[in-house]
């Protein structure tokens, strides 16, 4: 039988691994941001919708770009071009929203295009290699190749769930 501290190690241990042990095989919906084609888990997209402005909020982050009422439920809009530090690229016929549903909460996310759906398995997605970068490491889970396309697959919970949107949630329920 496992004591206390063994469990409690085992714990830590698996707490500290890699965000490449976090790729599961599945579908990912493919998104461009700028220049990169992206991809984040299926499960975790509720709806894709056209751009609309939403209602600004008074002290939010800068890449909060508003509410909108979806449904009766209050929705933060999160440009993910202002997240992760992205050349500002206009807002166009291509422009959408994706409806996340992150740890019970929904998000909107706004990003240039969506593309289509891919299946990636384990061995598909490849750890990203670790340096300077104005996207946070943490936010990747690895690269993935679907023929000549190169996709960088997303951690949408690290993404969408930091001190920030945390403070955005409590406010909204509030």
């Amino acid at each position: 039988m496992e004591s206390m501290q063994d469990i409690s190690s085992s714990l830590r241990q698996s707490a500290s691994r890699p965000a490449q042990v976090l790729a599961d095989a599945g579908q990912y919906l493919t998104l461009r941001l700028g220049g990169e084609e992206y991809a984040i888990d299926i499960l975790r997209v509720q709806e894709i919708r056209s751009y609309e402005a939403p209602t600004r909020m008074v002290n939010a982050p800068s890449f909060i770009k508003g509410v909108i009422n979806l449904r009766g439920v209050i929705v933060p809009i999160v440009d993910l071009r202002l997240k992760l530090n992205i050349e500002n690229v206009e807002y166009n016929e291509f422009t959408v929203v994706i409806i996340l549903n992150v740890r019970g909460t929904v998000i909107g996310a706004v990003v240039d295009s969506v593309s289509d759906v891919v299946t990636l398995t384990t061995q598909t997605i490849k750890p990203a290699p670790h340096f300077e970068s104005s996207i946070e490491s943490r936010f990747i889970i690895g690269l993935a190749n679907v023929g000549e396309r190169m996709l960088i697959v997303m951690n949408v919970e690290a993404l969408m769930s930091n001190a920030e949107m945390g403070l955005v949630a409590a406010a909204l329920q509030s």
